[in-house]
């Protein structure tokens, strides 16, 4: 009989590149995941893994086990989501990863009632971007995920994933006080063009929205200064290194120094969704803490 939890580190090891890598996400260390391993390659009676520089790969027949294992793995989680329908009991162990805002502004409100209320469920949350929020919910290591979407900027997900738009978000123009700009109920990018920006990192979604802002400007956003949480943002701008662009959802109260101006053509908008494996679609720990997200904004 093949070892379902070793299956789960094999596929892991598959989604990581490396035993190391796999250890980490399923917090596991090392050595328990090459033991998992082993065990799954004796159960199997055929070598899954093969040495590949200094990493790891699939052999073919560890590929094959891994794609119909985890349909397997898909349809168990089907069952016991169904089981749990049945009963009307939210109860287990979720793993939810969100984003740093909605960590602080949807996540934090709610989840002590929601735990309050069901004595046997158990939630673990981890802040993570919303790209690695779909891989780590697609390969099963997160069972539910907190993602954004800005504008015509994509989030593109698998399959077998769903979605649950949860609510809806706006981001402002953060200005130091004093700014030529402090007193105006709104702008637009053509008001910004010669502007220091204090932006968050290349590859990251409100990055490739700021940049996608400034279509049809003839001009891209000059970006002076980077950091990745919006609070360091709202510092920089206090201190007169540029302005932000900071979403409304989980923001840091507005100290005297700095302004909030409303943004226009276009309206920075983001899309926040809950996301889960579709075969989690019948469980009532995935439907009570989806229900007590959307309700808490």
């Amino acid at each position: 009989m093949i070892d379902l939890v070793a299956l789960t580190s094999l596929r892991a090891v598959d989604t990581h590149g490396s035993v190391t890598s796999a250890a980490d996400a399923l917090g596991f260390t090392p050595s328990a995941i090459s033991q998992q391993v082993k065990r799954l390659e004796k159960q199997a009676g055929v070598a899954l893994l093969e040495r590949v520089g200094r990493g790891v790969m699939l052999t073919a027949h560890g590929r094959r086990l891994v794609e119909d294992g985890s349909r397997l793995l898909g349809d168990l989680e089907r069952l016991e989501s169904g089981l749990h329908r049945d009963t009307d009991r939210v109860a287990g162990r979720l793993r939810i990863a969100a984003f740093s805002t909605a960590m602080r502004g949807l996540v934090a409100p709610v989840v002590r009632s929601l735990l309050d209320q069901h004595h046997d469920l158990e939630l673990t949350l981890t802040e993570r971007e919303p790209w690695d929020t779909v891989d780590l919910v697609a390969t099963g290591q997160q069972d539910l995920g907190i993602v954004h979407s800005w504008g015509d900027v994509p989030l593109h997900l698998p399959d077998h994933l769903s979605a649950v738009q949860i609510a809806r978000d706006v981001a402002d123009v953060i200005v130091p006080m004093g700014h030529r700009l402090s007193g105006s109920s709104r702008v637009s990018p053509t008001d910004l063009v010669d502007e220091d920006w204090v932006a968050t990192p290349e590859g990251t979604i409100c990055r490739q929205w700021l940049l996608r802002m400034y279509d049809g400007t003839g001009h891209a956003p000059r970006i002076a200064h980077v950091a990745m949480d919006f609070d360091s943002h709202l510092a920089l701008v206090a201190a007169g290194l540029g302005i932000a662009l900071i979403p409304r959802l989980g923001r840091s109260p507005l100290g005297d120094d700095v302004v909030a101006v409303e943004a226009h053509r276009p309206v920075p908008t983001r899309e926040i969704a809950v996301l889960h494996r579709t075969s989690m679609a019948d469980s009532p720990a995935v439907r009570a803490v989806v229900k007590a997200l959307g309700s808490g904004r």
